[in-house]
């Protein structure tokens, strides 16, 4: 295995609001290897996302705050870094690719112009220098006709596109970590499937790391190479793609695989976890997959579940572990 590349440690991101204590993210720890896809899967509301952000150092304060947990991009802390440093770190070592390409494209501005703000920031080229760069990147990421495409407008383009331009502005700065949120959401599915052909191509091409978020297992499985599995700001299993989708151990990850509709059967009906994620302002004592999981027993309502190593690089938060 390749050296470590990035390492979250017993990572807590709580939002203190009027209703109460929201534990958004509460001791997540993974590692990321050089060269390494890790997914990251979880229900909508499981904290993928503030994971992310708070890699990034880009939660907002107030309501949010990285309450403890350490992100060490080559034992270098990011989560002690001051403001000033992190402007140099973000898009020229870690880049964010973000899920929604209208909210995080500026509308007044060509396309151009936003891929080569990062540009002009962090290689210090001019303007007309910076411009030229983008339509490389922009045609590294496969965008037709580029030169025509960086001077047009984010509305002109089609959803697809938009999400091209993102992986664009990610990569304009050759990055050593992109973290993909939900590249894929939205999309038909052949556009999707080109998507991730694209994010495939250029880790090789690359020699990419990544931290791909989805709540979609059929996207983690074509791209990642390990898998950690989110529930209630929680990690609940962790481990190499192959042995998570081949020998599952967590109740949880065996209801995801479980809801997936698969062709070659003849399912009268598609198989769903019951219930919903936990109100996080009032989250269930012990384990918090408890309320929805067969096998809970009075234990799981008690106490939480450490993550341990069940066997070889694979990490499993469950007391009833031997079950499965």
């Amino acid at each position: 295995m390749s050296e470590i590349l990035l390492r979250v440690r017993d990572l807590k991101t709580y939002f203190f609001t009027s209703l109460g204590l929201v534990k958004a993210v509460d001791g997540v720890s993974f590692k990321i290897h050089k060269g390494e896809v890790l997914g990251l899967i979880g229900e909508s509301g499981s904290g993928k996302s503030v994971t992310a952000l708070s890699i990034m150092n880009l939660i907002p304060n107030p309501p949010g705050k990285i309450v403890d947990g350490q992100v060490l991009l080559d034992d270098f802390d990011l989560l002690q870094t001051k403001e000033s440093e992190m402007w140099k770190i973000r898009g020229k070592r870690i880049a964010m690719s973000f899920q929604d390409p209208m909210t995080y494209l500026n509308p007044v501005h060509r396309i151009g112009d936003q891929i080569a703000e990062a540009i002009i920031i962090h290689q210090k080229l001019g303007k007309s220098e910076a411009f030229e760069k983008a339509i490389e990147i922009m045609e590294l990421v496969q965008i037709p006709d580029a030169p025509q495409k960086a001077r047009d407008y984010p509305h002109m383009l089609s959803g697809g596109m938009r999400q091209r331009v993102l992986l664009a502005m990610a990569l304009s700065c050759n990055p050593e970590l992109i973290i993909a949120d939900e590249p894929t959401t939205a999309l038909d599915v052949i556009v999707q499937a080109n998507i991730l052909d694209l994010l495939k191509e250029l880790k090789f091409k690359l020699n990419l790391s990544m931290l791909l978020i989805s709540h979609d297992l059929g996207v983690v499985a074509r791209l990642a190479d390990r898998v950690a599995i989110m529930y209630a700001g929680r990690i609940m299993e962790y481990g190499e793609i192959t042995t998570i989708f081949d020998s599952p151990k967590n109740p949880y990850t065996i209801g995801l695989l479980d809801s997936l509709p698969r062709i070659e059967e003849d399912q009268e009906k598609l198989i769903s976890i019951p219930g919903d994620i936990p109100d996080m302002i009032n989250p269930p004592s012990g384990c918090r997959f408890n309320p929805r999981c067969s096998h809970a027993i009075s234990r799981c309502r008690e106490e939480v579940p450490s993550l341990i190593e069940y066997e070889k690089d694979h990490l499993v938060a469950c007391f009833q572990v031997n079950k499965f």
